[in-house]
C-alpha cells in the first residue's frame, strides 16, 4: 500500500537547484535574473519554487500562481503578485502610477496602454528592492491572463541591474507557448535511480519488482505521478498484479489517481472541494459561506478534506496540485456545477466583486437569461475602464450567448467582436462577426460589421489586405455616422497610402469614394478638407489639391484639438505637410504629435509619431535628434516584439551618413519581411534610401536606379517625391539631361503650387543643375537662401555642396572654398559623412587641405548608451530617462555607470561637458 502523509527534500534536483541558488546569489550581488521554468505536469515545478522560498532569508517576496477559471479576468495574475507592493504605487510618475490603478480597478479613467502598464510594474518592483533583494514566483503561468503574461514578457526581458530575481514556473504546451525567448531550465523526469528512490519512500508492503518496473516505466520520473498512482492501487496489485491504463497521458493519469481519491471521501468533503475548485480566489469565508447556503457542514467536511491530504485551510485555501482542482470540478456533472456557480454568486458582495459574481450568475444560467446578460455587458464596461480588453471579450462573448433577444445578440455580438479583435483574437471575432450578420442588424450595424471585418484582416495580414471591406464600410456609414465614415475613410486612405501599388481598390478608388461621398466636397471642416484635398491630388492631380490640403494643414496645425481628435488625425496630416512642402507645419505638428503619443501613453500611436518625427528631424540636418527618436522607437520594438521600427529608423538615417552596410541591411530586412514585402510603401522607402545613399557616395548609376523606382508611384508623395529631386541630382551627373529636364519640370509645378520656401529652394536647386551661366547662379543663390528659411538644414547643406561643386568647375575658385566650406561643416556636424567627404574632395580639389579626425582610439558607446547620455545631459531624471525607454531607473543607473567609466568621467555633473556628436556607436 502507499505511504500518506507529508514528504520533505527534493530527489534527484541537486542541478536544478544549484541553478536556482546561483541565480539567487547573483541577485543579492546586485544583479537581476529571470528564469522560466517548463516542464510537464506533477515533474517538480512547484517544489522547486518552494526550494526558492525555503533559501529566501533577507529577500522580500512577492507570489502569484495561475488558475484556469481566472484566466479571462484582466490583471488578475499581476494584481496578485503585485498587491504587496501597492504601498509604494505614489512613488511613480504620474501616467505610470495612474496606468497601474487603472488596470488594478483602483481608479477610473480610461483604458491605459498595456505597455503603460508594463513600465509601471517595471519601475514598482525595482523601486520595492531597498536593502535587499525581490524574489519574484510566479506558479502555473501557464493559466494567467494574456494581459498578465504579456506585463510579465516585458518586465523579464527589461530586468538588469535592480537585485530581483523573476522565476516563473509553466505547464509544457503544444498550442500556447508562452513566454518563449527568456531564460530558461527544462524541468525534465528524475533518473531511474532516483525514481527508484522516491518510489520506495511511499510504498510500503510488498512490491512486486515487475509491477516496481511498470510503475518507473509508465511514470518516466514524473515526481507527482510516483507518489500519487500507487496510491490508487490495492496491496494484491501492488504485490504483482498491477496493470494501468498506459495509453493515456500522465496529467491524465495523475488526475484520475485525485479523482479516484476525491470520489472516496464523504459526499460533503467532495462538495467541499467543489466549491472550493469552482472559485479560485481561495477566500476561506467564501468557501464557508457558499458551503452553508448548500446545507454543508463546514467543520467536518473541512475535517475530511484536510485528512485526504488533497486540500489544506489556512489563511487562504490551498490545493496539493492544479490537478486536484480540475479533478474536483469534473467529479461531478453539470447540474451540480451550476448548483455551487449559483451559490457562490449569492455569497459574493456585488458591490466588492462584480465581476467575479457575474461569471459564476452567468455559469449558472440554464439558458438565455437578459438579466444576467445585462450584467455581463456591464462588467465588460468596467472592464473596458481598466485596459483589460480581453476580459471585456469574455463577458461580452459570454452576454451574446446569454441574450434571448435577436436584435440585442447582433448588437452584443458585434460589441464582442470589436473587443476580441482589439485583444488579437482574430480567428474568434470574425466568428462573432459571422453570429452577428445571423442576428438582425440594422444598416448602420451591418457597416459596423463591414468595417470590423476591414480592420481585422488588415491587422491579421497586412494593409492592402482590408482595404477593399474599410471603403465599403466607409461608403455604408456614410448615411448613418458621418464621424465615423470620415475616420474609416481617413484610415482607408492612409492604409491605400501604405498599400501603395494595387491593381484594384487601390489609393485611387479609395480617393474616388471621398469624393462621391455626401458631405465630403466643397465643406469647411478641416477633416473634410483633408480628405477632400488629398482625395484631389490623387485623382485630378497635384496642383487641384495641394491647395486645399495647404488649408487643411494650415486648420489643423491653428485650431485647438482634443485628445483622441490629434492622436486619430495628425498621423495623416504630418504626411500631408511633408507632401505639400510646408516643412514648418510638418515640424511642429510632428513635434506636437510626438509629445501627446507619450505624454498619454499612447504607444498604438507613438511609434509613427517617432518615425514621423525622425524623418522631420532628417531634412532637418538634425542627424541626433534622428538618432534619439531610433533608440526611443528601437525600444518600443523590443517592448512590443517587433523589428520594424528599428529598421525603418536606420532606412531614414543610414543613408545620409553613407553607411551602405547599415542601410542595405535596413533594406534588406524591410523587403524580406513577409508582412510589409507587398506593401508599395515599402519599395518606394528602400529605394529613396538607396538613392540617398549611392548619391552621397557618388555611385550615380545605382542611385539613378533606384530613384527611378522610388518615383515610379506619385501618389504616394512624400518619399515618392523626395526620391524625383534625388533622380535629378544622379541624372544631371550622368548627362541624362532629358530626363534630369522632365523631373525638374514637375517638381517646379508642385513648387508652385506650394509656394513654400521648402518647395521653391528644392524646386531652384534642381532646376539650377540643368541651367547654366548666371541663370545656374541665381537658381543656386535663391535655392541656398529660401531652403535656409525654411530650416531644411539638410537640403541647405546639399544646395550648398552642389553650388560649390558647380563653382569649381566654373573656374570660380574662391567661391567655391566659401561654399563648399559651409556645406562641410554643415555636413559634418550634422553627420552626414557621406555628402561631407564629397565636400572634403571638392576642397582638396579648390586647393584647401581639411583637417582629418585624429586618430587617437575613439569612444565607443551603444545607441542606448548614447541615448540615455543625451537625455542626462539634458537634465532627465533616471526614472525620467526609464519612461522614455522602458528602462528601470535601477537599469538607467547602471548604463550610465558604464558610461561614466568609458568617458571617463565620474558623475552626472560632469556629462554636460561630453562630447557625444560624431561619437562612433556600436549596436
Amino acid at each position: 500500500m502507499a505511504r500518506g502523509g507529508a514528504r520533505t527534500g527534493l530527489f534527484g534536483r541537486r542541478d536544478e537547484c544549484k541553478v536556482l541558488d546561483d541565480l539567487l546569489a547573483q541577485a543579492r550581488a546586485g544583479r537581476s535574473g529571470v528564469l522560466v521554468l517548463r516542464g510537464e505536469a506533477g515533474i517538480g515545478k512547484t517544489e522547486l519554487l518552494n526550494h526558492l522560498l525555503g533559501r529566501a532569508t533577507g529577500c522580500r517576496v512577492v507570489r502569484a500562481a495561475g488558475v484556469q477559471s481566472e484566466m479571462e479576468l484582466s490583471y488578475a495574475g499581476l494584481h496578485q503578485l503585485c498587491a504587496p507592493l501597492l504601498p509604494h504605487l505614489d512613488d511613480l510618475p504620474e501616467p505610470q502610477r495612474n496606468a497601474l490603478r487603472t488596470a488594478f480597478g483602483m481608479r477610473v479613467g480610461d483604458a491605459p496602454d498595456r505597455f503603460l502598464v508594463g513600465l509601471a510594474t517595471l519601475s514598482l518592483l525595482a523601486g520595492a528592492v531597498g536593502d535587499e533583494p525581490l524574489l519574484c514566483l510566479v506558479d502555473d503561468a501557464q493559466w494567467l491572463d494574456r494581459v498578465s503574461v504579456q506585463i510579465l514578457e516585458f518586465v523579464a526581458r527589461r530586468l538588469l541591474a535592480e537585485s530581483i530575481l523573476l522565476v516563473l514556473a509553466v505547464r509544457e504546451s503544444g498550442s500556447r507557448e508562452i513566454l518563449a525567448g527568456l531564460p530558461e531550465l527544462p524541468v525534465r523526469g528524475l533518473n531511474e535511480s532516483e525514481s527508484r528512490r522516491l518510489l520506495d519512500s511511499v510504498v510500503t508492503g510488498p512490491l512486486d519488482q515487475r509491477v516496481r518496473d511498470r510503475i518507473i516505466a509508465e511514470t518516466r520520473g514524473n515526481p507527482l505521478a510516483l507518489l500519487e498512482l500507487p496510491r490508487g492501487l490495492t496491496a494484491v496489485e501492488l504485490a504483482g498484479g498491477f496493470a494501468g491504463p498506459g495509453a493515456r497521458p500522465l496529467s491524465s493519469q495523475i488526475e484520475a489517481g485525485f479523482l479516484r481519491r476525491i470520489r472516496s471521501l464523504p459526499p460533503e468533503a467532495q462538495q467541499l472541494l467543489l466549491i472550493a475548485a469552482t472559485e479560485p480566489v481561495g477566500d476561506v469565508t467564501l468557501l464557508r459561506d457558499a458551503a452553508e447556503r448548500l446545507g454543508i457542514s463546514g467543520d467536518t467536511a473541512v475535517t475530511h478534506a484536510e485528512a485526504s491530504g488533497l486540500m489544506t485551510l489556512g489563511t487562504w485555501v490551498r490545493f496539493r496540485h492544479p490537478l486536484v482542482r480540475s479533478a474536483a470540478y469534473r467529479a461531478v456533472g453539470f447540474e451540480e456545477r451550476r448548483r455551487v456557480h449559483a451559490a457562490l454568486a449569492d455569497s459574493i458582495d456585488a458591490s466588492v466583486y462584480p465581476e467575479r459574481r457575474v461569471w459564476h450568475l452567468a455559469s449558472a444560467a440554464t439558458g438565455p437569461d437578459e438579466a444576467v446578460a445585462a450584467e455581463l455587458e456591464g462588467s465588460a464596461g468596467r472592464a473596458y475602464a481598466r485596459g483589460g480588453v480581453a476580459a471585456a471579450a469574455a463577458f461580452l462573448h459570454r452576454a451574446t450567448e446569454l441574450t434571448p433577444d435577436p436584435v440585442r445578440r447582433g448588437a452584443r455580438a458585434l460589441a464582442a467582436a470589436q473587443a476580441q479583435y482589439q485583444a488579437g483574437a482574430f480567428d474568434v471575432a470574425r466568428e462573432l462577426v459571422d453570429a452577428a450578420e445571423l442576428s438582425h442588424l440594422d444598416e448602420a450595424g451591418a457597416a459596423q460589421a463591414t468595417l470590423l471585418r476591414g480592420q481585422i484582416m488588415s491587422a491579421a495580414k497586412n494593409a492592402s489586405a482590408g482595404l477593399p471591406l474599410l471603403l465599403e464600410a466607409a461608403k455604408r456609414l456614410q448615411p448613418y455616422d458621418a464621424v465615423l465614415a470620415g475616420e474609416t475613410y481617413r484610415d482607408a486612405i492612409y492604409a491605400a497610402l501604405t498599400a501603395g501599388r494595387l491593381s484594384t481598390g487601390g489609393v485611387r478608388d479609395v480617393a474616388e469614394a471621398v469624393l462621391s461621398a455626401r458631405g465630403h466636397v466643397d465643406t469647411e471642416s478641416r477633416e473634410n478638407l483633408l480628405l477632400t484635398g488629398l482625395a484631389r491630388v490623387i485623382t485630378e492631380g497635384y496642383s487641384a489639391g495641394a491647395p486645399i490640403l495647404r488649408e487643411a494643414v494650415d486648420a489643423f496645425r491653428t485650431g485647438g484639438l482634443s485628445r483622441e481628435e490629434a492622436l486619430g488625425w495628425l498621423p495623416l496630416v504630418c504626411r500631408m505637410a511633408h507632401s505639400t512642402w510646408d516643412f514648418a507645419a510638418w515640424s511642429e505638428l510632428s513635434a506636437r504629435l510626438v509629445d501627446l503619443a507619450r505624454s498619454n501613453g499612447a504607444l498604438a500611436v507613438l511609434p509613427s509619431a517617432l518615425l514621423l518625427r525622425l524623418s522631420n528631424r532628417v531634412f532637418a540636418g538634425d542627424l541626433r535628434g534622428a538618432d534619439s527618436l531610433a533608440v526611443e522607437a528601437n525600444a518600443i520594438g523590443e517592448a512590443t516584439g517587433s523589428s520594424f521600427f528599428a529598421h525603418y529608423g536606420a532606412l531614414v538615417v543610414e543613408p545620409f551618413k553613407g553607411r551602405e552596410s547599415t542601410t542595405r541591411q535596413a533594406i534588406e530586412t524591410l523587403t524580406r519581411d513577409r508582412v510589409l514585402r507587398d506593401e508599395g510603401k515599402v519599395t518606394t522607402a528602400t529605394q529613396w534610401a538607396a538613392a540617398v545613399l549611392y548619391n552621397g557616395l557618388c555611385r550615380y548609376d545605382e542611385a539613378f536606379a533606384s530613384a527611378e523606382r522610388g518615383c515610379e508611384n506619385p501618389q504616394e508623395l512624400g518619399l515618392s517625391l523626395q526620391s524625383r529631386v534625388e533622380l535629378v541630382e544622379a541624372a544631371v551627373r550622368l548627362g541624362r539631361t532629358a530626363q534630369a529636364v522632365e523631373a525638374v519640370w514637375t517638381i517646379e509645378e508642385m513648387a508652385q503650387v506650394s509656394a513654400t520656401d521648402w518647395a521653391l529652394g528644392i524646386s531652384a536647386a534642381t532646376r539650377a543643375l540643368v541651367s547654366e551661366g548666371q541663370a545656374a547662379d541665381l537658381l543656386h543663390r535663391e535655392a541656398i537662401e529660401r531652403l535656409d528659411a525654411a530650416q531644411a538644414r539638410m537640403d541647405g547643406a546639399r544646395a550648398r555642396l552642389r553650388y560649390g561643386e558647380w563653382l569649381r568647375l566654373e573656374q570660380r575658385q574662391a567661391e567655391a572654398r566659401s561654399q563648399l566650406g559651409e556645406a562641410h561643416t554643415m555636413l559634418g556636424e550634422a553627420g552626414a559623412d557621406a555628402f561631407a567627404e564629397r565636400a572634403r574632395r571638392e576642397l582638396q580639389a579648390v586647393g584647401v587641405r581639411v583637417r582629418k579626425r585624429a586618430s587617437a582610439t575613439p569612444v565607443v558607446l551603444t545607441a542606448k548608451e548614447v541615448e540615455i547620455a543625451r537625455l542626462a545631459q539634458g537634465g532627465f531624471t533616471n526614472p525620467e530617462i526609464g519612461a522614455r525607454l522602458f528602462l528601470s531607473p535601477h537599469t538607467v543607473e547602471w548604463h550610465l555607470r558604464k558610461i561614466f567609466a568609458k568617458l571617463g568621467i565620474s558623475s552626472r555633473k560632469e556629462i554636460g561637458s561630453a562630447q557625444l556628436e560624431g561619437m562612433p556607436t556600436t549596436s
